[in-house]
């Protein structure tokens, strides 16, 4: 019966080994130029957007956060605009016991295309057990 090599043995011998670093940049420079292009999907294209609504929402966050001090809740909205994006932020502005008495507060941000604040302000309060009556 043969013997069983220890796994990290197995390992080693059955990885490919790695091309030196020059060999692949010499490699790299023979391809022909539309294949080292970087794909077209992440490449900025004029008349889009500079920033894509996950940053968007993330950096609105941020700036609630500094301007207020308290910890953002969530997204509630996020709407694209000609200048940029605009975000409503809840934050919960008065913690109580039970949760369901918090309050809560939606704050309206908006944001140029790279993400830098233009404006932000509070547009509603609301105790979070009642969120439902809110229209």
């Amino acid at each position: 019966m043969p013997r069983e090599r220890p796994r990290e043995e197995r390992h080693r011998e059955e990885r490919p080994r790695a091309r030196p670093r020059e060999e692949r940049r010499e490699r790299r420079a023979h391809e022909p130029e539309r294949e080292r292009r970087e794909p077209e999907r992440e490449r900025p294209r004029p008349g889009r957007p500079a920033l894509v609504a996950r940053d968007a929402a993330r950096s609105a966050a941020r700036h609630v956060r500094g301007l207020t001090g308290r910890t953002p809740e969530g997204v509630t909205s996020l709407e694209r605009t000609e200048d940029g994006w605009t975000i409503g932020i809840e934050v919960v502005e008065t913690h109580r016991i039970p949760d369901s008495t918090d309050i809560l507060a939606e704050y309206r941000v908006e944001l140029d295309d790279r993400g830098e604040l233009v404006s932000y302000r509070r547009t509603e309060r609301y105790y979070r057990g009642r969120a439902e009556n809110r229209t």
